[in-house]
């Protein structure tokens, strides 16, 4: 699977692809053992067919993951193809599409909108648009980046898979999209692209990197803490960074005294390539990520991807993510003494978790606790970032993940929202109870509607296969396709079981659960109590309550 890491071509003896249709998503690895370990839209996919949902409806879009953006157009004309797709679903189906992105997905599709802001006629782009796309779920996006990407590139993340870290950092840096995932500064943004293109003319050239005031006035780049921290033994050439190598004199007596330096680089000095320069003269195999960086990140045509992005102009946006998860948010390497790749160690780990910072060493850790932590994978200020694309009143509402009657249901209308703030529900919770809270904006922008979606300990990679999300994409469709709905967003009110699976025997009552619902009927093969509760009525008159 490796890829020659400066122009991104194949193995000479062996050519990757990746693979077409619902197989592709489903499962990784199909199998009656590692088919459910490795599922990832299957559930869903099985959760639309049995409602109705044609499975040629389904259509899935996977691509090379390895690819940097440009590369994924330039080698696959995936974004030509991409665009086909829509108007092709279009035609055939005679209304808009509604999207679905899971992680790096949702990079793959915001390249793709600025991608066709250049390919058709900016007057055209926003009617395209509004033809071919109904809604877009952002799932689990990393609208900043995620920290576990810095661990790959320097030390190797196996995944669980049985390969040693050393090889997970030799493929890992070999691939052009490994930098798409490096955290970046909400401060920062790129140059205008449409002034590059039609009036300087100069395709190919770098992006100039616009920092606010705030990049250099707060700490951190908007992120919790410093996300790297890297003991050198010595420093060199310390006039090409004095930026982030402003050694004092207390530290220069330090290091004549033999003890290492300690350098520390912001979320702007990872994805500007500072960090990787720093460390050239201790790992100079890192020259690949510094020359795909400038190349495919920072020169790329269309879109530095390392940049925050406004919504997405398109008229229905779900942005939704799990929270309350231990999510690492910073490391502290050290070199190992060993040839690349294993020339660094994580000699320690700073986590987020409900709201505060924690060391995997017992350490004190000095930084800015986001107001809730992350989904395992990516933090909660990246998560988050998509609150910013709420307007300036929000309704939120709270109720718990399983099937309820509406007793827990806590709901806030008009709620002042600051851009650039978090937005903090005044809101109990009861304990050993999962939440999820809802904030909704359908009226900022006339025929627009904005949603979060927070789903307390969902994890990043399940997020896609958990029954609550099913459930609650599924009615948000319903309640979006259905011409006879009546409010903005489906209801909150309650939630009962849709399909037989949700029924459940409550061995306290000796009955069957949700018993307005759910009835004792026994079918031969059935192995226990909850198997036996099934539907009282069928789902399609279940699905009406929620118009």
């Amino acid at each position: 699977m490796l890829l020659e890491p400066y122009n991104q071509t194949d193995h000479p003896e062996c050519k990757s692809r990746p693979d077409s249709g619902l197989s592709a998503i489903t499962e990784l690895d199909p199998g009656y053992i590692t088919g459910p370990l490795s599922s990832v839209w299957k559930e869903w996919v099985k959760w639309c067919v049995e409602f109705g949902i044609e499975a040629n409806a389904i259509i899935a879009v996977p691509y090379d993951w390895r690819l940097p953006p440009s590369m994924l157009e330039e080698r696959d004309l995936y974004f030509h193809k991409l665009k086909l797709t829509f108007e092709i679903a279009l035609k055939l189906r005679g209304g808009p599409s509604l999207v679905f992105a899971h992680s790096m997905g949702n990079n793959v599709f915001r390249y793709f909108l600025e991608w066709l802001k250049l390919e058709i006629a900016p007057k055209h782009y926003i009617q395209w648009l509004d033809e071919h796309i109904h809604a877009y779920f952002a799932v689990g996006a990393p609208l900043l980046g995620s920290t576990e990407a810095v661990r790959a590139a320097l030390s190797g993340t196996t995944f669980g898979l049985p390969v040693s870290e050393g090889t997970a950092r030799l493929m890992f840096n070999a691939f052009g999209s490994s930098l798409w995932l490096m955290p970046f500064s909400k401060y920062c943004k790129a140059d205008n692209i449409y002034w590059k293109h039609f009036f300087e003319g100069k395709v190919g050239c770098p992006h100039r990197q616009q920092c606010d005031e705030a990049e250099y006035t707060s700490e951190y780049s908007g992120w919790p803490t410093d996300l790297v921290s890297i003991e050198v033994p010595s420093v060199r050439d310390m006039g090409a960074y004095p930026s982030i190598m402003d050694i004092t004199e207390n530290i220069t007596s330090s290091m004549e005294c033999g003890k290492p330096t300690l350098l520390s680089f912001s979320a702007r000095e990872v994805s500007d390539g500072t960090l990787f320069k720093t460390i050239l003269d201790y790992d100079p195999q890192i020259k690949a990520l510094v020359y795909q960086l400038e190349k495919y990140y920072q020169g790329d045509p269309v879109l530095n991807p390392l940049t925050p992005w406004e919504r997405p102009p398109i008229k229905n946006v779900f942005c939704i993510y799990g929270i309350d998860s231990k999510t690492e948010v910073g490391y502290y390497f050290a070199p190992s003494g060993k040839p690349y790749p294993d020339n660094w160690i994580i000699t320690d780990v700073i986590y987020e978790f409900e709201g505060s910072l924690l060391s995997r060493s017992g350490n004190s850790v000095s930084g800015k606790p986001n107001n809730s932590s992350g989904d395992g994978t990516v933090s909660y200020n990246s998560l988050s970032w998509c609150k910013n694309w709420l307007g300036p009143k929000v309704n939120i509402t709270r109720a718990p993940q399983a099937e309820h009657d509406g007793s827990d249901l806590q709901t806030v209308m008009n709620i002042d929202h600051h851009h650039g703030q978090d937005i903090l529900p005044n809101m109990t919770r009861s304990p050993h109870v999962k939440y999820i809270t809802y904030y909704e904006d359908a009226e900022s922008l006339p025929g627009w509607r904005t949603a979060v979606w927070e789903l307390d300990k969902a994890n990043h990679r399940n997020i896609v296969r958990t029954p609550v999300l099913m459930r609650e994409l599924w009615l948000e469709m319903w309640h979006d396709m259905h011409p006879e709905s009546k409010s903005k967003f489906v209801t909150k009110a309650f939630r009962g079981p849709l399909r037989n699976e949700d029924c459940r025997w409550d061995y306290a009552k000796a009955r069957c659960g949700f018993p307005e619902h759910c009835e004792y009927r026994y079918i031969f093969g059935d192995v226990h109590l909850g198997m036996s509760c099934r539907l009282k009525n069928t789902s399609t008159n279940l699905l009406q309550q929620y118009l």
